[in-house]
């Protein structure tokens, strides 16, 4: 009997799925069809997958993207990717306690003919940047072939619940995330130039110009003349007392379990990370009805949209900025969160320290590129062009607009004569991918008649729906038709269309024609599953999520075309009717810190690096100390970086006990890129994967 099924949602449909019966270390389960494995335990409240055949640490999940093997299991005898490997009818599903017995395998392989495919263009990756590229192509008549390793095309768009910001005209702004990837993936499909590889992992663009593929299991080697890198990001992992534990993953894995398979990975939720990837997931926590603990940020302020910030305070959720994580707590699992505030080093402050019963700590640290295949392809000689995070982190809207560019400059290379690509495009795809600007002032109306919006925005960010569907045209872009913040001058009819479509839920209505001294006020509102209906009491808020007082509910409804943006009438006094923004939904006791004290220290030798091989700082640190400069040189001696994952977790954490030992970057000899991808059985080179 499941128990971690998301039954409600404010924005995703919940659906009865036909149920697929499976074994759990000889407890019969169910899972929904067509679920992973790792989900498929998840909702059966199984969250440690195995125990480490090194120091028996608890093994579960991180990426969920199939880049790291931290979620293995052995399922009908084999060790597979719980992340990636489907449930199939009776399947007998085992954990992994130390190192796993392999199958006998009797015989000799078959030695079978691989598949050789040619093709003009190889797009790796499905995501914004791939899609937006595959569409242009399929325009022109260029004859591609498009890899993802998904069984649904649309990346990290399809994990994404809210509305996106950006361009209306360029990357679909006001639409959410999954609508805008499902209706990319759709043109897509209705391709004739460019073929679809479902379910299929580019391995190795190798130096004769070939790239092998693994697709649906079967190995083929494809010839292509041009190569579009648009693999998108990993995730980076951090340094701290108990990383390892279960119950530590990263957002992207969060979002997959909630927002893809409608499975409630935990009950109270701690954040690491103040960018958009980590305040976003907290706002998709509490659509899914979690509690979020907190959100810390080591910098001075988050890196993320101020509007995304603000909706997590409104709703309840404290962000700490300067503050770091010092541990996560507990025996195998996750039980509490310790953080402190850090000085401009860096470096903990004592006394500081605050710890949070949780049982799930989310990672949200930044990304880095997907950038072997680029490497790999310039290495070879290859044309190779690169879009989306693959070629530089940024926001998805920006990685759609620049697909779209790559994939004409494609164009280009096969039609010389193409028409060029006008220069204002560039200019819009870097304020597209654009940093937030500082703070500024909210501007707010000094009428108190009638009815008019006010905008709650302090930042110029890209993100300009509200300006494009106004009827009376009386809501602007004050400066940059993308980036400058919206300006109300004119009338307004109360239609409430800017406050159904705005991202940051940052509009509001004010409406004075029947109660001068004290208006209406329209609230817009996503969080459905929290109900709020006629005569509830609510405490309102300012953009800060500052306390203005409780008023009552007049009425809650969604819009016309507002897909499931909730518009909540309440009167309030004039003196705050135009600084009320939302509502609270979460009592500030979710938030509270316990009493237990953790100590602090600085330098902790146990903090694991190589979650594959259980190396910790301290190994890394006294080869540092006694010399190594090459990674090479460290991985041999320590097996850092030798696991399934190829480092792709790892490398990046021994950078930086390189840089606090203070050895300078052109001293450093990086580790040698594993020859594939991710790992593969040899039996798939053998015979063709049959």
């Amino acid at each position: 009997m499941t128990t971690n099924r998301i039954l409600r949602h404010p924005v995703l449909e919940v659906t009865e799925k036909e149920q697929v019966p499976f074994y759990w270390n000889k407890t019969k389960m169910f899972a929904n069809q067509g679920e992973v494995i790792s989900s498929a335990l998840f909702a059966n409240n199984v969250k440690i997958f195995g125990h480490h055949h090194k120091d028996g640490s608890a093994q579960g999940i991180f990426c969920a993207n199939g880049q790291c093997a931290k979620c293995t299991v052995i399922a009908n005898s084999i060790p597979v990717k719980a992340c990636m490997t489907r449930v199939t009818e009776n399947m007998i599903v085992e954990s992994v306690e130390g190192l796993p017995t392999l199958p006998d395998v009797d015989g000799k392989p078959d030695i079978s003919d691989i598949e050789q495919v040619e093709t003009d263009v190889l797009i790796i990756g499905g995501g914004p940047a791939g899609l937006s590229a595959a569409i242009q192509l399929e325009a022109h008549g260029i004859p591609s072939i498009l890899v993802d390793d998904k069984d649904e095309l649309g990346g990290k768009l399809v994990l994404q619940t809210h509305k996106f910001f950006g361009s209306v005209e360029d990357s679909y702004a006001g639409m959410r995330g999954m609508d805008i990837g499902r209706m990319l993936a759709a043109k897509v499909a209705e391709s004739t130039c460019v073929k679809v590889w479902k379910e299929s992992t580019a391995l190795y663009v190798f130096n004769d110009k070939k790239v092998g593929v693994l697709k649906n299991g079967v190995y083929k080697i494809v010839t292509p003349k041009v190569i579009l890198n648009a693999a998108g990001a990993r995730e980076k992992f951090l340094r701290f007392k108990g990383n390892s534990l279960s119950g530590v993953y990263g957002a992207g894995a969060f979002q997959t379990l909630v927002n893809r398979d409608l499975v409630k990975p935990t009950e109270r939720l701690f954040i690491i990370g103040g960018g958009n990837v980590g305040i976003i997931a907290g706002y998709h926590a509490l659509q899914a009805g979690i509690e979020v603990v907190g959100l810390c940020e080591a910098m001075p302020k988050c890196g993320g949209y101020r509007v995304h910030e603000d909706k997590l305070k409104r709703l309840g959720v404290p962000v700490y900025t300067s503050h770091s994580i010092v541990s996560a707590n507990g025996e195998e699992s996750v039980s509490s969160v310790t953080i402190a505030e850090i000085d401009n080093t860096f470096t903990p402050l004592p006394g500081t320290e605050k710890t949070f019963d949780c049982d799930t700590i989310l990672i949200a640290v930044g990304l880095e590129s997907v950038s072997e295949f680029t490497e790999e392809a310039e290495a070879a000689g290859m044309t190779v062009f690169s879009a989306g995070d693959a070629s530089e982190i940024a926001e998805a809207s920006s990685a759609m607009f620049n697909g779209k560019i790559s994939g004409l400059d494609i164009v280009k290379h096969f039609k010389p004569d193409t028409e060029d690509i006008p220069a204002a495009w560039y200019e819009k795809a870097e304020i597209l991918k654009s940093h937030p600007g500082p703070d500024q002032a909210i501007r707010t109306p000094d009428m108190e008649t009638g009815i008019f919006p006010v905008v709650h925005c302090k930042q110029e960010i890209p993100c300009n729906p509200c300006s494009t569907v106004c009827p009376e045209g009386s809501l602007t872009m004050d400066g940059d038709p993308i980036k400058g913040r919206p300006v109300f001058e004119g009338k307004c009819k109360g239609c409430m269309k800017c406050l159904a479509i705005c991202p940051g839920l940052a509009i509001t209505l004010v409406d004075y024609r029947k109660d001068p001294e004290n208006p209406v006020v329209f609230l817009p509102y996503e969080i459905g599953n929290v109900d709020v209906a006629k005569g509830d009491t609510i405490a309102c808020v300012d953009v800060d999520g500052n306390p203005l007082g409780e008023s009552t509910v007049l009425g809650a409804r969604p819009t016309k075309d507002s897909n499931n943006t909730w518009i909540i009438r309440t009167q309030v006094p004039a003196a705050i009717a135009k600084k009320v923004v939302a509502f609270t939904i979460q009592e500030k006791a979710v938030s509270e810190p316990t009493t237990e004290k953790i100590p602090l220290d600085h330098i902790r030798d146990d903090e694991v690096i190589c979650l594959c091989e259980r190396v910790t700082a301290g190994d890394i640190r006294y080869m540092v100390r006694k010399g190594a400069r090459d990674m090479n040189q460290i991985k041999a001696v320590t097996r850092a970086g030798m696991g399934p994952c190829g480092y792709k977790t790892c490398e990046n954490l021994m950078l930086q006990i390189f840089r606090a030992e203070q050895i300078a970057q052109e001293d450093i000899v990086k580790n040698v890129r594993r020859p594939l991808y991710v790992e593969v059985p040899l039996g798939k080179f053998a015979n063709g994967g049959q």
